[in-house]
């Protein structure tokens, strides 16, 4: 009887919210009608990414070459990570949503890109552990949260894996990458990451969490740590995908 209750009260309290808060779309703030919910427009302009990819980076390719296909750029130069997936490719509503979690004081919009990445863990090995892409402590102070931790804490959620918040740290600040080229990005960022804990990554499939991946600069620099500290396995999860080069500037 109690538990009743407390569902109508919740219930009660549900339509309360919504009627004062109602759910709004994240690409626009258009009223919708569910939390995660993009409006009409937004949700047709964004492009869900998935096969035919490559194994590797996830970049898209023009035709299906099996499970482990590899793109141009990843057989000349694979990266330190073993593959990657996102959700969406990187265009105008999903930067908007990216733009409005890093900077804007929305961290209740992590929820949304979690929502939308659960997907990606796919056939994850039991045991994976999810860790956020650090942020400096100086930045951190700043901004006030971690996007990549609340991004990865909600994935944890959907997907029941464990978040490990602090397993991978950033020793040194470096400059705000956007805007600059894939060799100044990989300068800026080599060496910054170490792992704290080595005995809580040695042997394990790690989930690497970001909100935005560009050039693949950061999640190379952190694979590398985590493969040195002992790591089976690293992959890297993310929200959007940069597709073209100019769109990495924006």
């Amino acid at each position: 009887m109690a538990a009743t209750a407390t569902r109508l009260l919740r219930s009660a309290w549900g339509a309360s919210l919504d009627f004062v808060l109602p759910p709004r779309c994240p690409g626009c703030g258009l009223i919708v009608d569910g939390d995660h919910r993009f409006c009409v427009d937004c949700w047709q302009a964004l492009e869900f990414l998935g096969p035919p990819a490559c194994a590797r980076c996830a970049v898209p390719l023009p035709h299906d070459l099996g499970d482990e296909a590899l793109c141009g750029a990843c057989h000349a130069h694979p990266p330190a990570f073993d593959r990657a997936a996102a959700a969406v490719a990187y265009g105008d509503v999903a930067r908007t949503v990216a733009l409005r979690l890093k900077y804007g004081g929305r961290p209740g919009v992590a929820r949304t890109m979690a929502y939308h990445m659960a997907r990606l863990v796919g056939d994850a090995p039991p045991g994976s552990l999810l860790v956020p892409v650090p942020l400096h402590r100086w930045r951190l102070w700043s901004r006030g949260y971690n996007q990549a931790l609340l991004i990865a804490r909600g994935v944890a959620e959907r997907s029941g894996l464990a978040c490990s918040p602090d397993l991978l740290v950033r020793t040194k600040a470096t400059p705000v990458l956007r805007g600059l080229g894939r060799k100044a990005r990989a300068k800026a960022v080599a060496g910054v990451f170490a792992v704290a804990d080595k005995a809580m990554v040695r042997g394990r499939t790690i989930l690497l969490v970001d909100d935005v991946y560009t050039s693949g600069a950061t999640a190379d620099a952190c694979a590398r740590a985590l493969k040195r500290a002992g790591a089976a396995e690293v992959r890297l999860l993310c929200w959007a995908r940069v597709l073209r080069e100019d769109e990495a500037q924006r």
